[in-house]
């Protein structure tokens, strides 16, 4: 194996759940004075952290989020994800081919990334290696995150292959010295997606989970240099 350890983003890669959580995100801003779509969502947040994310609204609102923001939000996604979220397609068998360590770094806080996952049936897989933005000072695009759970699982980050679907993500993983792989394979995913992770740094696409355990085999790490 060419690395020691496969770090899995959650929302776009394990879960196709990005269609939802932009479009649930884009009505509680709206309904709480901050119209935005989906789409405008999906452009600026995507692959960022809620903090992240509510620090830039509060600032071009001039005032706070009101203190329940990110309860309201969670109970909406949560509902959503109830009724319709799903794992990515053949993720599970691409991790049960899979033979080096696995473990989750996302930017969902850790009950999110938990009821996602379940929800899926994921988490027997992956539990209990699961590391949240919450858990460091910086998220993405910062090398923190990737950085925590390497260390974490004991593992050097040049022998860690990271995989993402989001640009700030890809971000991270090369800020951290290590291999990226963009996935395109969701179904937020549009044209130029691939590109746009091939541009920020990842050293291989794909768009289907099945094809990544034989990517993982065949692949020849080369020296990085953080960007």
């Amino acid at each position: 194996m060419p690395f020691d350890l496969i770090i899995f983003d959650c929302d776009g890669v394990l879960v196709d759940s990005e269609v939802i959580s932009c479009r649930v995100h884009a009505e509680v801003l709206t309904r709480h004075g901050y119209p935005i779509t989906a789409e405008q969502v999906f452009a600026r947040f995507l692959g960022r952290s809620a903090l992240a994310a509510n620090r830039e609204v509060e600032a071009e609102l001039g005032r706070p989020l009101p203190d329940d923001f990110d309860a309201q939000l969670k109970a909406a996604l949560f509902d959503e994800f109830a009724v319709s979220l799903q794992a990515v397609p053949h993720v599970a068998e691409a991790l049960a081919a899979i033979a080096a360590p696995v473990c989750v770094a996302s930017s969902g806080t850790p009950d999110k990334i938990r009821t996602s996952l379940t929800l899926t049936c994921l988490l027997p897989r992956l539990a209990p290696h699961i590391f949240s933005a919450t858990q460091v000072a910086h998220g993405k695009p910062a090398p923190d995150l990737f950085l925590f759970a390497a260390a974490q699982m004991g593992a050097a980050p040049s022998r860690c292959l990271v995989i993402e679907d989001s640009v700030p993500g890809i971000t991270a993983a090369r800020a951290a010295g290590m291999t990226a792989f963009g996935f395109s394979g969701g179904s937020h995913c549009r044209d130029g997606h691939t590109e746009a992770l091939i541009a920020a740094g990842a050293q291989a696409s794909f768009d289907d989970m099945r094809q990544l355990p034989e990517m993982i085999r065949k692949f020849v790490p080369t020296p990085l240099r953080a960007r």
